[in-house]
C-alpha cells in the first residue's frame, strides 16, 4: 500500500497530524494571529510600530510556528495529552477520495495474486513496508527480535521466492500477526486475536495495516510519556524563542498582554488608595504580577480580549474560573446553612458530606446556558430543608420551624446575587487562597485554609495545584518579557507620584 495514503510518517501528513493533535488552545491562538491590527484598547497611546502589509507567505509561516508552539505547549502542560489517529470527516471528499483509493489498490493487489502464475509485485511493496515498521517499533534491547524479523522477511530471498512460485503469503502474514502480538500494547490484544480469525490474504494484509497504524499511535504516546519529564527546560526554550520570532514579525503582539498588566497596576492602587488590603509593597513585580494571573480567574471571556502570553491557556483558566466560581457558591450555601441552624447540626457525622453532595450534584450544570440560578436555588433550599428535618428528628433535637426553614431558603436565594455578603466574604477568601498559593509555591508549603472552607478543602486545594502549576510554567516561559513590561509600567507609575 502507498505509504502516502493511510500512514501517518513524513511529508503531507505533518500538516494533518498538527492539525489533528490541537486543542481549543492551538485554534485559540491561530484565530489570534494579527497581521496589522492595533490594539482597541490602547486609547491614544501610540502603536508599538507603525502599521505595514504583510504578504500570504509571511502571515502562514507566522501561524506555522504559533501552531508549533502551541503543539509544544499543549505537551507540556496537558499531562493527558495524546496523539490521536486522525478522522476524516464522514461525507467529506476527502475522506470518499481515500476510500476510492483504497479500495482500487486491493482491488489490484487481489487481482494480482489470482493470476496464474501470480503477481507479487505490490505484495513485496507492502511486505517491505510492514518489515520497515515493525523494526521501528523495537527498542535497543530487542536484538532477538530485530534478528527474527530479518531473518523471516528477507527481502531478497521473498523475491526469489516469488520467481520461483515458491513464495508463501499466508505464512508471512501468520508470522507479522504473532510478531504485532509481541509488540503491541495490551489495549491491543484484542484486535491482534482479531487478525488471527482472518484466514484470506488480502482482508488480512488489510486489517494488518489498519491495526499497525495503530500501533504507530500507541508507540508515539508512549515515547510522548517517557520523554515528558525531560522536556521542561527544552520546551521553555522553544516556547520561548517561537514567541519572540512572532513577536519580530508581529510587534503588536503583546498590547493585551501590557493593557492586563497596566489594569492590575491600577486595580491594586485603586483598593489602596480606598483602604483596602493593597499596601505599598503590593506594587513589587512579583505581586503585581500574582494579582494579574488571579485576575484571570473573574476575567469577561465574551467582551475582553485574553493577553497574548497567556492565551494558549485561555480554555484552561477558563475552567478554572468557573471552577472557582462554583466552589464560591457551593461554599456559600454550606455556611448559609450551619450559621442558621447553629450548633444542632455541627457535630452530626457525616451531615456536611451529604449536604454538599446535594449541592454539587444540582450546581453541576452551572455554566451552561439553560442553567437558571433561581430555580436550582430554590430547588436545594427545599431540598436541604427536607434533609435537615429528618437528620434533626433522627438525633432528637427539636423539628425544624416553618419560619426556619423560609429563612433558610431565602439565603439561599439570596446567594446568587454578586453583591451577597456571604457570597462576597467566600468570594474573597478563595481567591485570597489561590493568591497565596502562588505566593508559597516556591516554598513548598501550602497556605492556611481560611474559615468557612474546610467542607471544601479538597477541591480548593486541588484547584489551587493546578492553577499554581499553569501559572509557573506561564512565568518560566515568558518572563523576559513580563519583567520588561513590568519595569515599564512600574516606572511609569513611580514617575507619575
Amino acid at each position: 500500500m502507498p505509504k502516502e495514503a493511510d500512514h501517518m510518517e513524513d511529508g503531507g501528513d505533518k500538516e494533518s497530524k498538527e492539525e489533528q493533535r490541537q486543542g481549543a488552545s492551538g485554534e485559540t491562538v491561530r484565530k489570534r494571529v494579527r497581521a496589522n491590527t492595533p490594539s482597541p484598547h490602547r486609547g491614544n497611546t501610540p502603536q508599538a510600530s507603525p502599521p505595514r502589509f504583510v504578504s500570504v507567505e509571511e502571515l502562514m509561516e507566522t501561524a506555522k510556528g504559533v501552531t508549533n508552539m502551541a503543539l509544544a505547549h499543549e505537551i507540556m502542560v496537558n499531562q493527558a495529552f495524546q496523539i490521536k489517529p486522525a478522522e476524516l470527516p464522514e461525507g467529506s471528499l476527502e475522506r470518499r477520495v481515500k476510500e476510492i483509493m483504497h479500495k482500487a489498490f486491493w482491488d489490484c493487489l487481489e487481482a494480482q495474486l489470482k493470476e496464474d502464475p501470480p503477481s507479487y509485485e505490490h505484495a513485496i511493496k507492502l511486505l517491505a513496508e510492514i518489515k520497515e515498521t515493525l523494526l521501528s517499533f523495537l527498542l535497543p534491547g530487542h536484538g532477538r527480535l530485530r534478528s527474527q524479523i530479518e531473518e523471516v522477511l528477507d527481502l531478497p530471498l521473498i523475491q526469489q521466492q516469488a520467481e520461483n512460485g515458491a513464495l508463501d503469503i499466508g505464512r508471512l502474514s501468520q508470522f507479522i500477526v504473532w510478531m504485532m502480538g509481541s509488540l503491541c500494547a495490551p489495549s491491543r490484544d484484542e484486535d491482534i486475536q482479531k487478525l488471527k480469525q482472518i484466514t484470506e490474504v488480502v482482508p488480512l494484509l488489510k486489517a494488518i495495516f489498519s491495526v499497525l497504524d495503530l500501533m504507530k499511535v500507541d508507540m508515539a504516546n508512549f515515547a510522548l510519556s517517557s520523554i515528558r519529564p525531560h522536556l521542561m527546560q527544552q520546551s521553555v526554550e522553544y516556547e520561548r524563542n517561537k514567541f519572540q520570532e512572532f513577536l519580530e514579525k508581529q510587534p503588536n503582539a503583546l498590547d493585551f498582554t501590557e493593557k492586563w498588566l497596566e489594569d492590575t497596576v491600577k486595580s491594586l492602587q485603586d483598593s489602596a488608595a480606598t483602604g483596602g488590603a493593597a499596601s505599598d509593597s503590593s506594587l513589587h513585580p512579583l505581586s503585581v504580577h500574582n494579582h494579574a494571573y488571579l485576575r484571570l480567574l473573574r476575567w469577561d471571556h465574551d467582551s475582553d480580549p485574553f493577553p497574548e502570553t497567556v492565551l494558549m491557556d485561555q480554555v484552561r483558566f477558563q475552567e478554572m474560573q468557573q471552577e472557582a466560581e462554583q466552589l464560591v457558591l457551593l461554599s456559600s450555601v454550606l455556611l448559609i446553612v450551619y450559621t442558621t441552624t447553629g450548633e444542632a447540626i455541627s457535630g452530626l457525622p457525616g451531615l456536611m458530606e451529604t449536604l454538599k453532595n446535594t449541592v454539587n450534584v444540582l450546581l453541576a450544570d452551572m455554566h451552561t446556558p439553560s442553567f437558571s440560578a433561581q430555580e436550582v436555588l430554590a430547588t436545594i433550599g427545599e431540598k436541604l430543608c427536607v434533609e435537615l428535618s429528618q437528620c434533626l428528628s433522627q438525633h432528637g433535637y427539636s423539628p425544624f420551624s416553618a419560619d426556619r426553614k423560609s429563612a433558610l431558603k431565602g439565603q439561599i436565594s439570596a446567594a446568587i446575587q454578586p453583591d451577597n455578603t456571604v457570597r462576597m466574604l467566600m468570594e474573597s477568601r478563595v481567591h485570597n487562597y489561590l493568591l497565596a498559593s502562588l505566593e508559597s509555591s516556591q516554598h513548598k508549603t501550602p497556605p492556611p485554609l481560611p474559615g468557612g472552607l474546610a467542607p471544601v478543602s479538597k477541591e480548593l486545594k486541588e484547584l489551587a495545584v493546578h492553577f499554581s502549576r499553569l501559572v509557573n510554567y506561564n512565568k518560566l516561559v515568558f518572563s523576559p518579557f513580563y519583567q520588561k513590561t513590568l519595569q515599564k509600567i512600574l516606572r511609569n507609575v513611580e514617575s507619575s507620584l
